[in-house]
């Protein structure tokens, strides 16, 4: 029998580490947790370009803190419904892009992608790192990479938001 792990989401780092919750999806948390992140993407689409970087830093620097007291209370480096991590990621791919649903949706498939797949520096960092620093390290490169790829196809024309 699985292991059950005892979240308490009226603890204020729980709340947050949790994705709002989503985490505790009873499937594909991190897929559900990565969706915690539209409302931030909404309320600071119309933020100037350094600002919505800004808030990115914060939130990466807030995600270390809630993924790491999150990761304690259970005694579980990464539990899979820590989604903080993934929350800060998708924000960090869509820093600068236009809204729509064109480009929250390649958004979405290329951060899980990159998320999932891990491909070069990601794994490294994903596999080196601990605590919070550790859990959120390798979702932000993931957003990065994402980020850098949606500016490439959105900018060039490729896609049309």
């Amino acid at each position: 029998m699985a292991k059950q792990y005892k979240f308490d989401i009226r603890k204020p780092h729980q709340f947050f580490g949790l994705g709002f919750g989503l985490g505790l999806a009873p499937f594909a948390p991190g897929t559900f947790g990565t969706l915690g992140a539209l409302p931030l993407i909404f309320i600071t689409a119309s933020y100037p370009l350094w600002l919505q970087c800004v808030f990115a830093v914060v939130i990466s620097l807030f995600g270390i803190w809630v993924c790491g007291q999150t990761a304690k209370d259970v005694q579980v480096h990464d539990h899979p419904a820590i989604v903080w991590d993934e929350v800060a990621g998708f924000y960090i791919t869509m820093i600068g892009a236009a809204l729509s649903w064109k480009a929250l949706l390649v958004g979405f498939i290329l951060f899980r992608f990159f998320d999932i797949a891990k491909p070069g520096p990601i794994r490294m960092l994903d596999k080196k790192l601990h605590g919070g620093f550790g859990i959120m390290a390798d979702d932000i490169l993931a957003g990065i990479f994402s980020l850098i790829c949606v500016q490439a196809l959105f900018k060039t024309g490729f896609l049309v938001a």
